[in-house]
C-alpha cells in the first residue's frame, strides 16, 4: 500500500515545508484541509521525498505555494513538467468579455475582414499558380494525365446538371419576357421584348446564372470532397506514395469545369430563349417563326462570343475556389461545412466581379 500524502513544517523557523508520500488523488486524504491551517512564513516547498504526484496533487501544492509566495523544489523532470502545466493553467477566467466600444468593435471587425480577404486572395492566386504548374507538368508527361477522372467530372459537372440548369433557364426566360413585355407595353413597344430576351440571355444571364448554379452545385461538391479527403488523410497518403494531389484531384476538376462551362452556358441561353419565345407566343401573339427571325436580326453574333469567352473563365474560378477551400480543411469535420460555404460564396462573388470587368472590357472594344 502506498504511503498517504503528508507534510512537515520543519523546525527552527527555516520556512521549509517538506511533502512526503504519494501526492495523488487517492492518497491525499485530509491534506488540503490541513494545509489551509498552516500559518507563518513559508519560503520553500520541498517535494524531494514525494514518491508520486498527479495533476490534483500538483494543483494542491501549487495553490499552497502561491498562497504563501513560496518556491517549489525537489521535483524530477516529469514532475516539474506537470507542475509547469498546472501553473500555466492557473489563470483567471473572465465570465464576461471585456467591454469594447461599438465603434472600435466595428473597426476591428472590418479590419479582420480585410485581412482575411487579402490572405484568401493571396492563397487563391498561389493555388492558381500551383494548378498551372501541374498542368504544364502533365503536358510534359502525358502519361500522367488522368483521362478517366476528367470524364467522371464531365458527368458530375455537366450531364447531371442539365436538368436543374434547363429548368432554371426556362423559367428565367419566361420571367424576363413577361417583365419586359409589361414595361414595354406602356410605350407600345412590346415587340422589343424579343430584343431584351435574346441579348440579355446570350450576353449575360445565360452564362452568369449557369455559373452561379455550378458554383452552388459543383463548387461546393469539390470543397466537400477534398475537405473530407484531407480529414481522412487520403491526400497525405497520396503524397507519401508519390502521387501529386494537384494532378490527381485538382486538375481533372478544373479541366472539366473549364471545358463544360461554355457548353452549359450556351445550353442555358438556348433554353432561356425558348422560354421567352413561348411566353411571347402565348401572351404577345408573336409566332415562333417571327420570333426566330427577329432574333436573327437584332442579336449580333458578338453577344454569343461574349458569353462563350466568359464561360471558361467562370469555370476556372469555380473549380479553383472549390478545390482551394477543400484543401484548407485542417482539424475537424466542422471545417468541411465552413470551407464548403466559403467556396460557394467566394466563387459567386468572384464570378460577379469578373463579369463586371468583362462588361467594361467588351464595352471598350465596341462589342455592345
Amino acid at each position: 500500500m502506498k504511503p498517504m500524502a503528508d507534510f512537515d513544517e520543519g523546525g527552527g523557523g527555516d520556512g521549509v515545508v517538506r511533502f512526503t508520500g504519494n501526492l495523488s488523488l487517492a492518497s491525499l486524504g485530509t491534506l488540503p484541509e490541513r494545509l489551509e491551517a498552516v500559518s507563518g512564513h513559508v519560503g520553500v516547498v520541498d517535494l524531494s521525498s514525494v514518491t508520486r504526484i498527479d495533476t490534483v496533487g500538483a494543483w494542491v501544492v501549487h495553490r499552497f505555494a502561491a498562497r504563501h509566495d513560496a518556491r517549489i523544489e525537489g521535483l524530477d523532470a516529469d514532475g516539474q513538467h506537470l507542475m509547469d502545466q498546472v501553473v500555466a493553467a492557473d489563470v483567471p477566467v473572465s465570465r464576461r468579455p471585456a467591454y469594447v466600444a461599438p465603434f472600435r468593435r466595428v473597426l476591428g471587425e472590418i479590419g479582420d475582414a480585410i485581412v482575411i480577404s487579402i490572405r484568401t486572395l493571396h492563397g487563391l492566386l498561389g493555388f492558381l499558380g500551383a494548378t498551372i504548374i501541374a498542368l504544364f507538368a502533365v503536358m510534359r508527361h502525358p502519361q500522367r494525365f488522368r483521362f478517366n477522372a476528367v470524364v467522371q467530372r464531365f458527368e458530375v459537372v455537366g450531364v447531371s446538371a442539365l436538368g436543374i440548369i434547363g429548368l432554371m433557364s426556362f423559367l428565367i426566360g419566361i420571367v424576363i419576357a413577361q417583365q419586359g413585355a409589361v414595361q414595354l407595353r406602356q410605350f407600345g413597344a412590346e415587340a422589343f421584348t424579343i430584343n431584351l430576351v435574346g441579348r440579355i440571355t446570350l450576353r449575360e444571364l445565360g452564362v452568369l446564372m449557369t455559373a452561379i448554379m455550378v458554383a452552388g452545385r459543383s463548387g461546393s461538391a469539390f470543397a466537400a470532397q477534398l475537405g473530407t479527403m484531407k480529414l481522412t488523410e487520403e491526400i497525405d497518403a497520396m503524397r507519401t506514395i508519390g502521387v501529386s494531389p494537384m494532378e490527381a484531384l485538382v486538375l481533372p476538376r478544373t479541366i472539366a469545369a473549364v471545358l463544360l462551362m461554355p457548353l452549359l452556358g450556351f445550353y442555358a441561353s438556348l433554353i432561356s430563349i425558348i422560354g421567352g419565345g413561348l411566353l411571347c407566343w402565348l401572351q404577345l401573339d408573336i409566332p415562333p417563326v417571327t420570333y426566330v427571325a427577329r432574333l436573327r436580326e437584332v442579336v449580333p453574333i458578338t453577344d454569343l462570343y461574349v458569353g462563350l469567352i466568359k464561360a471558361p473563365v467562370f469555370g476556372a474560378i469555380i473549380a479553383i475556389a472549390g478545390c482551394f477551400q477543400g484543401m484548407q480543411v485542417e482539424s475537424d469535420a466542422e471545417q468541411v461545412g465552413t470551407r464548403t460555404t466559403s467556396a460557394v460564396v467566394q466563387a459567386i462573388f468572384l464570378v460577379i466581379v469578373i463579369d463586371a470587368f468583362f462588361a467594361i472590357f467588351f464595352e471598350r472594344i465596341g462589342w455592345l
